[in-house]
């Protein structure tokens, strides 16, 4: 086994991170001369926690600021839990870190701002919310639509593939370091998009003049396309618009949901392997300043644990919340349920829409390279993931009986991850 491949297994042990969460690392970030001037030697890839210990031996102590949006020990946040202890502990405790809960510091529509005048240094930016702000990366949400639906296969190409598109798009790393943003962790999510309605609805009929809340421009579309209309609702007031009947169906993610009260108004859920709703994605990013002036192995040291993040945000986040979310589904009288024949047609063609217009979009240089690249990486990755060995065993409705963590090793797919998208981007 690789010493990649060791560290992997470890931290599919050590704990769940939620992808719904944000790390955040102040703008203030405290350090001693030796953990404050940049450079200064690494180590190579691979390396063990000894060896990681004995290069931190001369860094002065680093303080590190960040911010769950959950309260302590819960679910939501468990993964900056995980990842903090493990930076901490691989740093031999030279860096640490100091976690405000619950949002404390910056709500989600402005951690990205909290970043850059320093209240923050590393946190969760959700251009969903800022597609003017973040055009290029608003792009690849919209392609978000080519992502792979289903339980298993479906979590782990739609983490991938857009992660891997990011990374290796100028425009996308350049929107982000022109303020003064260091982007680490790309297009990550919480689990795929889903149709959670109050009254079972299937076909292109049932969804004919429905109102239905959406929070992104492809999903307005997919909507649209339905013959349903989009409209806004605060994520706050949808359990309320929802028992009054002020909307018919929101287009959230199932974490979304359980976490909001959803499933208890709304049980009747629709998610289909082959449609594909708009998949909501977060984008782990630092203060830039603060970036550049931590020591090498510091900086090695942060991005090398990213593997840690991947893990915990499928098998600590994705997957139990997929597990709690059926249960209350089925709870409250519900199932998880395909688009009947006419309404899936009607979803992809709109999906092919939305991916062809990519090519007309000015934020990115050659639109229709672009679009090539979205649908070559994600046919690249349902590829990969296939080749690792990883299936559908059952549909949503049975993974909350059939799924434990031990069914599912996800330390090759971690690995794979890493090599692909991370490694080349390693800072030497």
């Amino acid at each position: 086994m690789t010493k990649f491949a060791r560290r992997a297994g470890t931290f599919v042990k050590a704990g769940a991170l939620a992808v719904a969460g944000a790390l955040v690392v102040a703008g203030c970030a405290e350090s001693g001369s030796g953990g404050g001037s940049g450079g200064g030697e690494g180590v190579p890839f691979g390396a063990t926690m000894e060896e990681y210990h004995a290069a931190f031996a001369d860094i002065d102590p680093i303080v590190l600021h960040t911010q769950s949006p959950s309260t302590k020990g819960s679910t939501g946040g468990a993964f900056i839990d995980a990842y903090t202890s493990a930076v901490e502990e691989w740093s031999d405790g030279k860096i640490t870190f100091d976690i405000a809960y619950s949002d404390a510091i910056a709500k989600a529509t402005e951690i990205d701002n909290a970043i850059v005048d320093g209240r923050l240094d590393i946190g969760q930016v959700l251009a969903v919310y800022e597609p003017k702000e973040f055009p290029a990366t608003s792009a690849l949400l919209d392609a978000s639509v080519l992502s792979d639906q289903s339980v298993v296969t479906g979590v782990l190409q739609s983490n991938a593939w857009p992660a891997d598109v990011a990374l290796s798009t100028p425009e996308i790393v350049e929107e982000f370091e022109d303020k003064g943003l260091k982007l680490m962790m790309p297009a990550y999510n919480a689990g795929m998009n889903a149709l959670f309605c109050a009254q079972p609805r299937t076909a292109l009929p049932d969804f004919g003049g429905r109102s239905v809340s959406v929070g992104s421009t492809a999903g307005n579309q997919e909507v649209a396309a339905l013959g349903a209309t989009p409209t806004s609702v605060a994520y706050t007031e949808a359990y309320e618009a929802l028992q009054r009947g002020v909307i018919d169906c929101s287009m959230l993610s199932p974490a979304a949901a359980q976490i909001g009260g959803i499933l208890e108004v709304a049980p009747q859920t629709v998610i289909d392997p082959a449609a594909g709703l708009a998949v909501p994605t977060g984008n782990m990013a630092m203060n830039l300043d603060v970036w550049e002036s931590l020591p090498l192995v510091a900086q090695q040291l942060l991005w090398d644990r990213l593997d840690a993040f991947v893990t915990g945000s499928i098998q600590g986040k994705i997957w139990p919340v997929t597990v709690e979310s059926t249960a209350s589904i089925q709870q409250y009288g519900g199932r998880i349920v395909p688009f009947s024949d006419d309404a899936r047609a009607a979803v992809q063609a709109a999906n092919e829409k939305i991916v062809n217009a990519i090519a007309d979009n000015p934020a990115v240089d050659d639109g229709q390279a672009f679009v090539s690249t979205v649908r070559g990486t994600a046919d690249k990755w349902s590829g990969i993931v296939s080749e690792l060995g990883y299936t559908n065993e059952t549909d949503y409705n049975g993974f909350a009986t059939w799924y434990t963590p031990e069914k599912i090793d996800i330390t090759p797919y971690v690995e794979r991850f890493y090599e692909e998208i991370l490694l080349p981007h390693r800072p030497s």
